[in-house]
């Protein structure tokens, strides 16, 4: 420790004990003027690499050099190094990394959306070296976990996911609706068919062409480039009266909902989202894993039990799912939960036999309450396109269907059906998923995901 080639070291003497250490048995070194050994608790300085350290030599005897030319945070009452070697080897490190850049460098820009929002001015970096030289300041959220929150909020997850679906509609319209030319029968022909192909659907696209034809006939729409905003307009007239809100009615404990849909759907996905979502709402939970035929549904509905902290009622595989439902009930009702989501087997809505058994659910759910189930919810994937709708008519013959949520939007370029569903059916769409996190399922807003669908920022 008394090399004299190591000037700018630290020497303790450590023969003396930790209470009996005084200035004699401490050797600061001589620092350059703009340097300071000593620091206060509540700053951070990043530390200075060794000039003495040759870059050819071994990656240990490197970090040793470095951390021994460290300074150091000492405390007032022993005149000590602060913390463990641990923490005291994290600063080092974090400020050896550091050194290597230059000060006045800048930290990479971020999106212009971000810039406009209510982002702090903080250099990460300094933040970073600040938490590991201070040991006494709880830890904050550092400026990367901000930007990652602000780039994953749900309107730009809803535009990423949305990004087939665009590729099929909104940009298909920008290359038919381009230039200044007028509106004619030719174009609104062209506007036709990128409907269609699109999966707005015959009924909707009839809509909207003959509105849009009526407004050109007024003057109200003279050139071709009108059209885009017109078309966003009569998108979300289409969507609003179908969309409603799921309402919990409190006078009815438990409030029951039974979740339908064919196979692979993601209906008990979207029973862990949903049961996530209503306990963030102040209510009580409890899941019924109804489907005994499919292999580990019922331990995949109680890993979403489990992480929600929510009661799963169960059976063994291949159980009567219309006694593990009325059981969930009957618990449910005793215990006083606000909510049962009730889970199903997928089934095909053309298998008659398969159909017969949830009509047999929901007799048995009547026994138990005669006005449940309280919430009929289909699970539709969006992927499927137009079948979509068939599914929809026939399961409304078995369950009164009450709601629909639409799936895994993310995943096709068919999320034009969305707007089908909504001409087509008296269904309300109740909720859409674009991910598979547990905050991808939200309540379904018209404005907002027309504007997603076109890549605008008219959400509100």
């Amino acid at each position: 420790m008394n090399n004299p080639n190591n000037s700018n070291r630290v020497v303790i003497n450590l023969d003396a004990g930790l209470d009996d250490l005084d200035d004699d048995d401490i050797t600061l070194p001589s620092l350059p003027v703009q340097s300071v050994p000593i620091i206060d608790e509540t700053e951070s300085i990043a530390p200075q690499k060794d000039s003495t350290v040759n870059q050819d030599v071994s990656s240990n005897d490197a970090a040793e050099n470095i951390a021994l030319a460290t300074p150091i945070v000492m405390t007032e009452e022993h005149n000590v190094p602060k913390g463990n070697s641990e923490s005291f080897s994290s600063a080092t490190e974090t400020g050896a990394a550091t050194s290597q850049t230059n000060t006045a460098s800048t930290i990479p820009a971020m999106p212009l959306q971000e810039q406009l929002g209510d982002t702090p001015s903080v250099n990460p970096v300094a933040e970073s070296d600040t938490q590991a030289a201070t040991t006494k300041e709880p830890a904050t959220e550092s400026q990367e976990t901000k930007e990652n929150k602000k780039k994953g909020s749900w309107f730009n997850r809803m535009k990423t996911g949305l990004s087939k679906s665009r590729k099929n509609l909104a940009e298909g319209m920008v290359s038919i609706l381009i230039g200044g030319k007028e509106i004619d029968d030719e174009l609104l022909e062209e506007v036709e068919d990128q409907l269609l192909v699109a999966d707005i659907g015959v009924n909707a696209t009839n809509r909207i062409i003959k509105s849009l034809t009526e407004q050109t006939d007024r003057g109200d729409l003279i050139y071709a480039h009108s059209l885009y905003k017109a078309l966003q307009s009569e998108l979300v007239d289409i969507l609003t009266p179908k969309v409603e809100p799921l309402v919990i009615d409190t006078s009815k404990k438990p409030f029951v909902i039974l979740v339908v849909g064919v196979n692979g759907v993601g209906k008990t996905t979207t029973i862990g989202k949903l049961a996530k979502r209503l306990q963030g709402e102040g209510k009580s939970v409890m899941l019924a894993a109804g489907d005994t035929f499919r292999a580990a549904a019922t331990e995949q509905l109680q890993i979403w039990g489990e992480r929600n902290h929510i009661p799963v009622v169960a059976q063994g595989h291949g159980s009567d799912s219309a006694s593990v439902i009325f059981d969930a009930m009957q618990s449910a009702k005793a215990k006083n939960i606000d909510v049962l989501i009730a889970d199903t087997a997928g089934r095909l809505q053309n298998k008659t036999h398969l159909m017969a058994e949830l009509e047999k659910v929901v007799r048995v759910m009547r026994k138990a309450d005669p006005s449940a189930p309280h919430e009929g919810m289909i699970v539709l994937d969006a992927g499927t396109g137009q079948n979509a709708i068939n599914q929809v008519e026939l399961f409304n013959k078995v369950v009164p269907l009450t709601g629909i949520t639409i799936t895994k939007l993310d995943g096709t370029a068919k999320g034009g059906v969305v707007f089908n569903i909504a001409e087509t059916t008296d269904v309300p769409i109740r909720y859409i998923g674009v991910g598979e996190t547990i905050d991808d399922l939200r309540s379904f807003s018209p404005k907002q995901f027309v504007a997603a669908l076109f890549e605008t920022d008219d959400k509100e």
